[in-house]
């Protein structure tokens, strides 16, 4: 008898879990018994009303999510995609806590742990505006003796919105591991008012020795700046070996080359015979739009 009432307890719980998930408005007018039951919830739902829950209180129960959200990623026997989730919900709400630095000291205490899985999801969470009390330890993690904490790392002291963390990461992108300067790269456009020198580290990549970075700094360059305004690199860029470059140099020249493009004609229709076949469509599709300027 007494399993039969567990079960129905528990089918309703997940039940009202469900409805709150579905009707964010009902959970917003009922958000004080709401979020008391979402949180039992995350301990009897599957995966994907867990991952649910967690955005969900993530939003708008900032302060009463905070320690479960920290208890799901500490969690060794959740899985891994749950436990990103609450790390990347807890470096969204970390701002808003009234008092965060219980959770900073113990996210911070968690970046010396042994797991790297540990180490991973506390240098995600901890990363946000303003949360100068991580820098160092997270600068520590850039030296990390796994890779995708350095990589994490790098994402987080991108996301405390320093602009002094800049010239360390520039100084990691010429020394570091390979991943890692691709990490680098993916987030440099994120130094908003260190526009300019963003601009001219994806230029000089565009030169690299490996073709997954000059890739990768071709498409981030189009992120913080046109190709009209680098118009002699993109057309350099036709010539490159990697066939990923030239076709995006070609759909990035086609949309914003503007008047110029003529310019590039003969480039352009040397890559018709392309052996790739998305470079030789973008190479087309440049040629109409450089016939109609």
């Amino acid at each position: 008898m007494d399993n039969v009432i567990q079960f129905n307890s528990r089918e309703k719980i997940l039940e009202k879990a469900r409805r709150y998930v579905d009707d964010e408005e009902a959970f917003l007018e009922e958000m004080e018994q709401a979020v008391p039951l979402l949180l039992k919830a995350l301990g009897l739902g599957d995966e994907t009303l867990k991952s649910e829950i967690i955005f969900l209180l993530g939003c708008f129960a900032k302060e009463e999510a905070a320690w479960p959200l920290y208890e799901i990623l500490a969690d060794s026997s959740q899985e891994e995609e749950i436990r990103r989730d609450a790390s990347i919900q807890l470096s969204v709400i970390g701002p808003f806590l009234k008092d965060p630095q219980p959770l900073v000291d113990r996210l911070i205490q968690d970046m010396e742990s042994g797991d790297p899985q540990l180490r991973l999801h506390a240098a995600f969470a901890v990363g946000w505006d303003g949360n100068s009390r991580a820098a160092i330890p997270l600068i520590e993690r850039l030296y990390d003796e796994d890779t995708r904490v350095q990589q994490t790392a790098v994402s987080a002291l991108s996301n405390l919105r320093d602009d002094k963390i800049l010239s360390l990461l520039l100084e990691r992108l010429e020394h570091g591991p390979l991943m890692q300067k691709r990490a680098i790269l993916l987030n440099l456009w994120r130094f908003y008012s260190k526009k300019e020198e963003v601009v001219q580290v994806y230029l000089r990549h565009l030169g690299h020795e490996n073709a997954d970075l000059r890739f990768e700094a071709l498409a981030l360059l189009g992120i913080v700046s046109s190709a009209e305004k680098h118009f002699e690199a993109y057309g350099k860029c036709l010539k490159d070996p990697d066939d990923r470059i030239r076709g995006l140099a070609l759909r990035k020249l086609a949309e914003e080359g503007g008047s110029r493009l003529k310019e590039l004609k003969e480039e352009i229709a040397s890559l018709l015979d392309d052996p790739d076949m998305n470079v030789k469509r973008a190479a087309l599709e440049a040629l109409k739009n450089a016939r109609a300027e």
